[in-house]
C-alpha cells in the first residue's frame, strides 16, 4: 500500500482513538458530577437507564480501541491492508468503511457463514 494512503489511515485511526478517549473522559466526568439524590423513583429509573446505555456504548468503544491499536501496529509492521486469513490485499473500499478490519470481504463472508452454521 502506498505510504500516503497508510498515513491517511493512520491519521483517521488516531482521530477516532482520540474521539473515543475524549468521550470516555466526558462520560466519567458526567457520572461523577451527577447528584445521586433524586427523590422521584421515575427520574432515578430514567437516570439509571441512561447511565446503563452510556456504559454499554463505552464498552463497545473500549473494544474498538483495542482494534484501533492493533490496526496501528499493523501499519507500523507493514502488514496493514493484508488479509490475515488468505494473505491477499483487502479492498480499499472495505478499508475505508472499516479501517480496523483484518479480513478481506471473501474471508469475512466465509467466517460469518461458518459462525451462522455453527449457531444453528
Amino acid at each position: 500500500m502506498e505510504k500516503d494512503l497508510l498515513e491517511q489511515f493512520r491519521t483517521q485511526l488516531l482521530g477516532k482513538r482520540d474521539e473515543i478517549l475524549s468521550e470516555a473522559d466526558k462520560t466519567l466526568a458526567d457520572m461523577t458530577d451527577q447528584n445521586n439524590n433524586v427523590p422521584d423513583p421515575n427520574d432515578r429509573a430514567t437516570i439509571e437507564s441512561d447511565r446503563s446505555f452510556e456504559l454499554r456504548i463505552r464498552d463497545r468503544e473500549r473494544k474498538l480501541l483495542s482494534k484501533i491499536d492493533e490496526a496501528l501496529d499493523r501499519i507500523d509492521e507493514g502488514v496493514y491492508g493484508i488479509c490475515e486469513e488468505c494473505g491477499c490485499d483487502i479492498n480499499l473500499k472495505r478499508l475505508e468503511a472499516r479501517p480496523v478490519t483484518t479480513l478481506c470481504i471473501d474471508c469475512k463472508t466465509l467466517q460469518e457463514q461458518k459462525e451462522k452454521s455453527q449457531g444453528q
